[in-house]
């Protein structure tokens, strides 16, 4: 197998608060992997360690084959969960996804042809190229989460992480945001990492499931198999009815 992300007896913790316990996982490159559970479960603290961040006390985590390194995480994406920005903000739509650029072309440098071409396809790609001028703080919170999309995309990743991309959105935008990770799986073929603790957000793309409760991986393996109402009751500690599984 061509694991591009091994984590081995991996413990994390936040000063005195233990967030991950001896997590063992491999994610095989290509793949598209959910990983579920309920709030304070350590699904975040988990991308942490991909992402080479977070307090490992113990164990290890490569990332293409080595220990994270600067180098290592310029190919890793990052989208975070949404947020409020000031809608005093002037920076455009297109100035923000360049932001992705950076760690390519560096800091100070000015970007070049092909770096702008790189911004304006992956625009072109999550549907934005129409609001390239607006300011971003002009943006509703679901075409914001877009543009962190195509941030993160600019960066020509490796690998994708998702931390719960559609909280705090209405469900059109919610939608939308599902449809478009299934959209770049699909063009891009990157490895996808997508949290969650909603079932009905899952990406019709993801194939894999982690399950995670109180700081452990608690199941690993098929999605279909994961979406189990006695696996997912115990996991969220009341009865859960799988009724079908919502495809985009």
């Amino acid at each position: 197998m061509n694991n591009i992300v091994e984590i081995k007896d991996v413990t994390i913790s936040y000063r005195e608060n233990v967030a991950l316990k001896n997590i063992t996982l491999n994610i095989e490159k290509g793949t598209s992997l959910a990983i579920i559970g309920p709030n304070g479960a350590g699904k975040t603290t988990l991308l942490t360690a991909i992402n080479g961040l977070g307090n490992v006390l113990s164990g290890s985590v490569k990332v293409f084959g080595v220990d994270i390194t600067s180098q290592t995480r310029k190919k890793i994406g990052y989208v975070p969960q949404s947020s409020a920005i000031d809608s005093r903000s002037p920076i455009s739509v297109r100035d923000v996804v360049m932001i992705g650029r950076v760690s390519k072309i560096g800091l100070f440098r000015r970007p070049s042809r092909e770096d702008k071409e790189i911004v304006e396809s992956v625009m072109e790609l999550v549907s934005i190229k129409e609001l390239s001028e607006k300011p971003i703080g002009h943006l509703s919170c679901g075409e914001q989460q877009k543009v962190a999309v195509a941030r993160a995309l600019a960066q020509q990743p490796e690998i994708i992480l998702l931390d719960e991309p559609t909280s705090n959105l209405d469900l059109k935008s919610q939608k939308e945001i599902i449809d478009l990770i299934d959209k770049v799986y699909k063009e891009k073929k990157l490895t996808i990492v997508f949290v969650t603790h909603i079932l009905s957000h899952i990406p019709s793309s993801c194939k894999e499931a982690v399950l995670m409760k109180r700081g452990k991986i608690v199941w690993f393996g098929d999605i279909e198999k994961a979406l189990n109402k006695d696996l997912l009751s115990e996991l969220y500690d009341c009865p859960v009815e799988i009724i079908k599984r919502q495809y985009a």
